[in-house]
């Protein structure tokens, strides 16, 4: 299947849109994926979780983005980050500076990004941006810009989304740069009421208006989910535990249709969730459940 016929076929499954990751290994070009999704449909939103804010200079991506907006009427959304993964850095040769300093590097981005979605002319003398007089152009369809996505599994990060997102996606936290056994056990779900509760403290008023993203790294629709989760559970460090605590985490769907209706129809009453992201081929075993919930 094409790229193009893939990105048709999500389309015709019900889905809302297709996300491209950013790295440096095997996968697409993210820019140019999006755009190829984009004309081959006529629905689907194209977007990515998430762009690192290291790679490209804010006034770049806000103009990209903007343009794919102006194209395709508003199916754009956009995510960005603060950046993760140390094989990228390693590989790149790009300097990967202490998560504190990422960080910071990623807000004057999003104020940049923001600002020049905004119509208005910006200046802004940052830390690590100047920018001085610039118009952003061409202006998005979307009023104020692109969706705008942030994600996250720490205080600050949490908060900061909170305060300035449209979509916030509520991660473990990945301290060592890689989806390790610590990372997954943060995404388990007395973890999550504490960032929900980051997420909660930086929105204020606006967290009704938010929409809280999961990424889903385990799907699947069986009728024996103690089998599936017994096989990952070492994988959350959950060894000398009740492997069933992982059907309780946002980032595990596992289990028949129904089941899934009403665990995640929970998921959204205890925390908000609304926008559930799976990967890859699973987009496609899980199709019953968008029909599904399509349907509810």
């Amino acid at each position: 299947m094409t790229w193009a016929e893939s990105a048709r076929r999500l389309e015709e499954l019900g889905y809302s849109t297709l996300h491209m990751p950013d790295h440096f290994g095997d996968q697409l070009a993210p820019i140019a994926a999006m755009t190829a999704a984009a004309a081959a449909t006529t629905s689907l939103k194209v977007g990515t979780l998430v762009f690192d804010n290291d790679y490209r200079h804010p006034v770049v991506l806000a103009k990209e983005m903007a343009t794919i907006d102006v194209l395709f009427e508003g199916r754009c959304e956009v995510g960005m980050g603060a950046g993760w993964m140390r094989s990228d850095y390693t590989s790149s040769g790009i300097t990967m500076d202490r998560p504190g300093t990422r960080v910071d590097r990623l807000m004057e981005g999003v104020a940049i990004v923001q600002g020049l979605w905004s119509g208005e002319r910006v200046n802004h003398s940052g830390e690590h941006y100047t920018i001085t007089d610039l118009a952003g152009i061409p202006v998005p369809a979307s009023p104020g810009g692109p969706a705008l996505i942030l994600a996250g599994g720490s205080p600050r990060m949490l908060r900061f989304a909170g305060a300035t997102a449209d979509i916030v996606g509520v991660n473990p936290s990945i301290h060592s740069g890689e989806v390790d056994a610590d990372a997954a056990r943060d995404g388990l779900a007395d973890r999550i009421d504490a960032k929900v509760g980051w997420v909660k403290e930086g929105a204020g008023d606006r967290f009704d208006d938010l929409e809280i993203n999961a990424w889903v790294p385990i799907a699947a629709i069986t009728d024996d989910a103690d089998a599936v989760t017994a096989v990952v559970a070492p994988g959350f460090g959950l060894q000398d535990e009740d492997p069933a605590t992982l059907l309780e985490s946002p980032m595990v769907i596992v289990g028949t249709v129904p089941e899934l209706v009403d665990r995640l129809n929970f998921r959204r009453d205890r925390w908000g969730f609304s926008y559930h992201v799976f990967q890859d081929a699973a987009a496609l075993e899980m199709a019953p459940l968008v029909a599904a919930l399509a349907g509810s």
